[in-house]
């Protein structure tokens, strides 16, 4: 629910201040200069790495009849943190010197381990930010992929799922750590906050991989998604202002609040005008990628405005998205979009199995005791809370309710936020950002399997009524 963004991209940025710090003197700059190639080395075995994994997970999944994001997240843990320490982050605590990649790039090129520590922050950053796109260019594909007006026909629904899917777990999170666990206010509020999030990226390409995207649940999810992504965005200004004031700051929140509407109904309603823009700068281009690169413009134009308004880039690029499958050109762009989303995506999900860190589920560190105890509990109520939303609707019939409740679970990197923020605040204390870390895990590695689950057994349904 970033930007608020991805604890990536919030720890890259601190990097890159600490980089441009040591790098200040002329002398410095010059040795900085001398390690670009050395950093561009550094990202390209990482990608290597990243495609790797990405595609002998992916395919070992499709084998055995799951989802292939789901692989690609596995294959990620094992390149990651909790593994192999080939695809590893500055963020965790690491250094050059806990990365294989780092280790390689040493010793071919005799490096200082100061000079490793800033290769390994420079390279880390940048897969940070591939990583990045690749989710903007996920949600640009999910956007042209769906149908605006089968998702203005499940608006009221999609509202009514979000809405619920973000109270429920809130309310619950919050008295049931307050109640069980004696857990102070605030704490116990931020733990709640971060029960609120749902990983649009991880629930649209499991939809999209099994194909039902365009079905009404899987309209329903998208759209109760992205409002639950722009809820989420106002619970984190709320809890992050109490956490530093004690107070909410309400004209922050209102703005917050009113720049999500208008963004998005704005973005709609002015669809069709620039879909005549568009057709017509398409049909005057003649040059090759006459239809792809105008939009990619406006795909980063409009993740670039939800940036800067404080909201999220992936909600316009969804937007985008939406708008271009108006256009008279949204089959052929469709197929262009394709092979971009093949090189970046993976990139994505990769680099989230490999910053799970699984060390918080071991029992015989002790700090992690009671992580466990309070994740336990945050877990259940992440699973029912989101679950329920699937009977929190009506006017539709015949629709999967299971499935909806499903598709909400996932958390992904999104609840990492909650935490990051928490800790870095002094908010929340170790064992309660472990529980959080296990249950956004939990929830991120539960829903795929589950979600093809639930759409199988409603296909198996709808064959035997209709034999």
């Amino acid at each position: 629910m970033p930007t608020i963004m991805p604890i990536m991209f919030l720890s890259s940025a601190i990097a890159s201040q600490i980089s441009a710090l040591r790098f200040s003197s002329p002398l410095l700059a010059s040795i900085e200069a001398e390690y670009t190639p050395i950093v561009l080395s550094g990202v390209l075995l990482t990608l290597i790495i990243i495609y790797i994994a990405s595609k002998v997970g992916s395919e070992v999944a499709k084998r055995l009849d799951l989802p292939p994001v789901l692989g690609e997240l596995i294959a990620g843990v094992l390149v990651g943190v909790s593994a192999l320490h080939l695809v590893i982050f500055p963020e965790g605590g690491f250094t050059g010197s806990d990365s294989l990649v780092m280790t390689t790039l040493k010793t071919l090129n005799q490096l200082t381990p100061e000079a490793v520590n800033h290769i390994f922050d420079s390279q880390s950053e940048v897969v940070s930010v591939l990583a990045e796109l690749g989710v903007i260019i996920l949600l640009f594909e999910i956007g042209l992929e769906s149908d605006l007006r089968q998702l203005k026909e499940v608006g009221i629904q999609a509202v009514v799922v979000a809405c619920v899917g973000v109270a429920a777990p809130f309310a619950a999170g919050t008295i049931g750590l307050m109640y069980f666990f004696h857990i102070a206010a605030i704490p116990a509020i931020f733990a709640g906050a971060a029960l609120t999030a749902t990983s649009i990226g991880i629930t649209s390409k499991v939809l999209a991989e099994i194909g039902q995207l365009k079905s009404k649940e899987g309209q329903i999810i998208v759209g109760a998604a992205v409002i639950d992504d722009v809820l989420g965005i106002i619970v984190l200004a709320v809890v992050a202002s109490l956490a530093k004031t004690g107070e909410v700051d309400i004209t922050k929140v209102f703005i917050l609040l009113v720049s999500a509407i208008a963004f998005l109904f704005g973005s709609i309603l002015l669809g069709g005008i620039f879909n005549k823009t568009f057709n017509g700068i398409v049909n005057k281009l003649k040059t090759r990628g006459n239809i792809v690169i105008p939009a990619f413009i406006f795909a980063y134009f409009m993740a670039f405005i939800g940036n800067a308004i404080h909201l999220e880039a992936i909600l316009g690029a969804f937007a985008a998205g939406l708008v271009l499958d108006e256009t008279d050109a949204r089959h052929e762009l469709d197929e262009l979009v394709k092979p971009v989303a093949d090189l970046l995506v993976p990139i994505f999900f990769v680099t989230v199995g490999a910053r799970a860190d699984l060390s918080v589920l071991n029992p015989m560190i002790p700090e992690n005791r009671s992580g466990l105890l309070i994740a336990g509990f945050l877990l259940l109520v992440a699973i029912v809370g989101k679950v329920i939303t699937g009977w929190a609707f009506w006017g539709i019939p015949n629709v999967n309710r299971l499935a909806i409740g499903i598709g909400m679970i996932p958390r992904g990197e999104v609840g990492l936020v909650f935490a990051g923020i928490g800790t870095a605040s002094g908010a929340i204390t170790k064992p309660l950002e472990v529980a959080i870390i296990i249950m956004v895990i939990m929830t991120t590695f539960l829903a795929p399997p589950f979600l093809r689950i639930a759409f199988g057994e409603s296909k198996d349904i709808e064959e035997t009524a209709q034999v």
